[in-house]
């Protein structure tokens, strides 16, 4: 018997990257996981690719009240408690502060941020009665914003704060609270995601935007993760020289 053994995760954004790393990492341990996101199709992808009698699938729109409310509703119905939520859902961005719209820092936060919120309100009383973890996931873009992410980091500042206030009113109720801020991870396609413009340097492209920081091996990171839920530590920062 392990820690994790008859423990229930719960991933939001997780049908693929670093989410479906960290989902990897939680069925070696011994937990049950539940994956979930918007594309049905790339959830049973996911779940043929990782595998296991522990892993279930469940399709939600975090950015849709009445849907986090089926996810939650649908892991306490078939597994009965839920002991570790992870809000990794979120959408990365490329452009330059001079051009960004309303429309797209409203898209930004609704992502980014207040999903976050909407899912922690909907799982809050089932991780108070299991004691359980509370895993927001950020990046180095929630605690300091660089040049050419368009409103990425105006999405993911927000959680620094919310996750800070919410921290010492649930460890009066037992829940241990984690904000964990990576700087870019690597990805098994290096191929850049983002088009540039013409007002920004090609490395724009690449993840961190063009950071000089060394890409993260996302299975470390989940390493740290399961780590720091174990331990109950309260954020992890990759890498070290990024604090």
């Amino acid at each position: 018997m392990t820690y994790w053994n008859n423990k229930v995760v719960v991933i939001t954004g997780s049908s693929s990257g670093v989410g479906k790393e960290i989902a990897k990492g939680f069925l070696r341990a011994g937990a049950t996981v539940v994956i979930s996101g918007r594309d049905e199709g790339r959830l049973d992808a996911a779940k043929e690719d990782l595998e296991g009698d522990s892993l279930f699938t469940v399709r939600c729109d975090v950015t849709d009240d009445a849907s986090v409310e089926q996810l939650v509703q649908t892991v306490i119905s078939e597994h009965g408690q839920i002991n570790v939520w992870i809000n990794n859902a979120g959408k990365s961005d490329r452009g330059t502060a001079k051009e960004l719209t309303v429309e797209q820092c409203q898209d930004a936060i609704d992502m980014n941020f207040l999903s976050t919120v909407r899912c922690t309100n909907q799982v809050m009383p089932y991780l108070i009665e299991s004691q359980g973890h509370l895993v927001n996931m950020g990046s180095l873009a929630a605690k300091s914003a660089g040049p050419f992410i368009g409103a990425y980091a105006i999405g993911k500042h927000p959680l620094t704060a919310y996750t800070q206030q919410l921290r010492p009113e649930l460890k009066t109720d037992g829940v241990h609270v984690m904000f964990v801020c990576p700087g870019p991870i690597a990805r098994d396609d290096p191929s850049p995601r983002y088009q540039v413009n013409n007002d920004m340097p090609e490395s724009a492209a690449k993840p961190g935007a063009g950071i000089r920081l060394n890409l993260i091996d996302p299975a470390k990171l989940t390493k740290k993760i399961i780590k720091g839920c174990e331990t109950r530590k309260p954020e992890i920062i990759i890498p070290r020289k990024a604090r």
